[in-house]
């Protein structure tokens, strides 16, 4: 018996949707067990039906459903809470659908603030009014999924990695629940540690880490942070390198970027950070131009809603 599937993204850029693809082979062994009855990514299926004409927003009835993107205007809200109501189990897919992800750095900002500075610019006439005919309006900041309703499953990552998908398709399938890592990124990580760093200033990566040659195993290279480059290992969810463990951006010589969100569900990732940094010997008011990447981790530690989600 096949097990019916909605998904849709909400603010969200489709590499969630190319994860599911990525799976390769696997893809096919899925397909045996699931059926898409919505997923716009793939087929064709109009909320308000074929020709336009229904008055209510309408998904079909499913067992799962699959959301990837936070939630920024009404309209995302609406079709969230319409995957609640027809869904009987809801994962949510990625970073932003988890955390809030990169969009959720627009939070710094009011929505006033983001058009003002969207449609105004050196170049630009005064407008009397923004866009509003058939545009679905924003709400106050980026909210993460759990924020407004009820998830079931969480599948972190940016995007995250097939084997992650595939696991959790397939726990679902034989009526598991499969368990994220409880570890950090380091706990992962081959690379060589030798203690606290030589530098007291982090430095910019505009240049390669300091290691042998890419032919070289990673157990030869030092660990980023000591080698002075902001990598958030130690505070970052490890499990993005799938399978094979070793976190995808270390093997390519890169710092950790923070994608997976925090290693406890309610972590303080840019704390945390912080701390990592000040027990390498870092000092962290020499911070100015990192700012951003700490904000994306702050993305991460967004206030969660204190009323009832529906669906809870």
């Amino acid at each position: 018996m096949s097990i019916h599937v909605a998904e849709e993204w909400l603010n969200a850029c489709s590499g969630c949707e190319i994860c599911i693809l990525d799976m390769g082979e696997r893809l096919l062994e899925v397909l045996q067990h699931l059926e898409f009855v919505h997923i716009p990514v793939l087929m064709d299926h109009k909320y308000y039906g074929q020709t336009g004409r229904g008055s209510e927003l309408s998904i079909p009835k499913a067992d799962v459903g699959i959301l990837s993107g936070g939630i920024r205007n009404e309209e995302h809200l609406e079709v969230a809470r319409v995957m609640r109501r027809q869904c009987d189990v809801i994962v949510a897919l990625g970073t932003c659908a988890t955390h809030g992800g990169i969009p959720a750095l627009g939070n710094s900002w009011s929505s006033e603030q983001i058009l003002e500075r969207y449609y105004h610019t050196e170049s630009t006439d005064p407008i009397q009014a923004y866009p509003g005919q058939g545009v679905p309006a924003l709400l106050d900041r980026t909210y993460a999924l759990d924020e407004k309703i009820a998830v079931d499953m969480y599948l972190p990552g940016c995007a995250p990695h097939p084997d992650q998908v595939y696991a959790a398709i397939m726990g679902l399938v034989q009526d598991q629940t499969p368990s994220l890592p409880g570890f950090s990124v380091c706990d992962t990580c081959p690379t060589r540690r030798e203690g606290k760093g030589d530098l007291k200033h982090l430095r910019r990566f505009v240049q390669n880490a300091h290691y042998a040659a890419p032919d070289q195993p990673l157990e030869d290279m030092r660990c980023l942070l000591e080698q002075g480059i902001l990598c958030m290992g130690p505070v970052t969810r490890a499990g993005c390198g799938g399978e094979a463990a070793t976190p995808r951006c270390i093997s390519a010589r890169v710092p950790c970027r923070g994608c997976s969100g925090p290693v406890k569900p309610e972590g303080n990732q840019m704390l945390d950070m912080l701390g990592a940094l000040a027990s390498n010997r870092i000092d962290i008011h020499s911070l100015p131009e990192y700012t951003s990447l700490l904000r994306f981790s702050g993305a991460h530690n967004r206030l969660r809603a204190k009323t009832p989600k529906e669906g809870s």
